[in-house]
């Protein structure tokens, strides 16, 4: 096990989400370490073409393709939409560049979109004066995700958009390992009444504790609904044959042509759909077990250097939670974004179905994280 492995490894799991704010939580990333960041150019002219499905497929892509080229190796990673952010040990770092520089040419070759990549040295980011202290929340007993704070994430993905510490697109056809990648989930519609994208970031040169105690009162404000506003129904996302992802899910497939690739995902989808549908247990899976723990390991809310949420929940609760919002707001205290839709929707990295610690990311299913971003812009001028 390298250092680094056993740094992020040896961070104890925190379970209340009502504790995140608490510093003690979050460990200072070592000093040799880098950040990862990828975004979606204007992801805002995607989403207003409805291609949803593709920004979240990108942005779950970089994780995947990480994991994947550091075979397995625990890291923080943090999935914001239309992109994502990790941090890797210096061991892990070469491994990492190229599956950045991998995933940009898939993503503009397969899915049509531009994505931008950085990889930033942790030391860049405290020469700002600004830190990344990682803490790793438990929404359930099966993973951990990562939480970041210190502020040095933000600045990074501020100097990947300025075009610093760029990391350059790799050749054409560069073949990219996404396997463990899909979204064959239906779109989840509100069951309170409306699927609610939160997005709450400190106000340039505003107080940090009374930022603290404005996160803190959302999430109390949260944890008082039904489920704290989880968006995946109890007995899982609606699965049906041939999923909707299909398309996207043959495109991560390597080798052979994509007429090949589309009618392998169609018979194993096929597969999977009958599997769940009758509840067949086969091969020590369990299609109840999995279904259980794919509600439990959904990431629908998370902290990098600013709360992003996901949430279920009744018109009221919208409205008081930007009530607060729009107070803080004006207090100087918060720049925020929120965004209404009627459904949200899941995009699965399951390396292992035998495993428990399968993650599925969670957006709006209408724009999402990223036009809840678009309001957070418009608001900071």
């Amino acid at each position: 096990m390298t250092s680094g492995e056993s740094f992020y490894g040896g961070i104890p799991v925190f379970r209340g989400f009502t504790s995140l704010m608490d510093p003690a939580l979050y460990s200072p990333l070592p000093d040799d370490w880098s950040i990862g960041v990828a975004d979606i150019v204007d992801s805002t002219k995607a989403i207003a073409a409805q291609r949803y499905k593709a920004v979240n497929m990108a942005g779950a892509a970089v994780i995947a393709a990480v994991t994947n080229a550091l075979e397995g190796r625990e890291f923080p990673f943090v999935f914001g939409g239309d992109g994502a952010s990790f941090a890797v040990a210096p061991s892990d770092q070469e491994a990492a560049r190229e599956a950045l520089a991998a995933t940009a040419t898939w993503v503009r070759e397969d899915l049509d979109l531009t994505m931008r990549v950085a990889l930033v040295p942790v030391s860049a980011i405290r020469a700002q004066g600004l830190d990344v202290r990682v803490a790793r929340f438990g929404p359930s007993a099966n993973l951990s995700y990562a939480m970041f704070s210190g502020g040095g994430l933000a600045w990074a993905d501020a100097a990947m958009k300025r075009g610093e510490f760029a990391v350059a697109e790799a050749p054409a056809g560069t073949q990219l390992d996404l396997s463990g990648l899909s979204c064959r989930f239906e779109v989840m519609p509100a069951a309170r009444g409306l699927i609610l994208s939160v997005l709450v970031m400190p106000a340039r040169g505003g107080d940090p504790q009374a930022f603290r105690k404005v996160i803190e009162d959302i999430i109390h404000l949260v944890e008082r609904s039904p489920d704290g506003g989880r968006p995946v129904p109890p007995q899982g996302p609606p699965l049906k044959w041939p999923p909707q992802g299909l398309e996207f899910e043959a495109r991560t497939r390597r080798g052979g042509p994509l007429i090949a690739r589309r009618a392998s995902v169609l018979a194993y989808t096929l597969f999977v759909y009958l599997i769940m549908r009758f509840d067949l247990n086969v091969g020590g899976f369990v299609p109840n077990v999995y279904k259980r723990q794919v509600v439990e390991n959904s990431d629908f809310r998370k902290y990098d250097d600013g709360l992003r949420m996901i949430l279920d929940c009744t018109p009221q609760l919208a409205r008081a939670l930007s009530d607060r919002l729009a107070a803080a707001a004006r207090d100087g205290v918060v720049r925020y974004g929120v965004y209404q839709q009627d459904a949200a929707m899941m995009t699965c990295f399951t390396p292992s179905a035998l495993r428990s610690d399968h993650v599925h990311f969670i957006d709006g299913a209408r724009g999402g994280y990223a036009s809840a971003a678009t309001a957070l812009k418009a608001m900071a001028g």
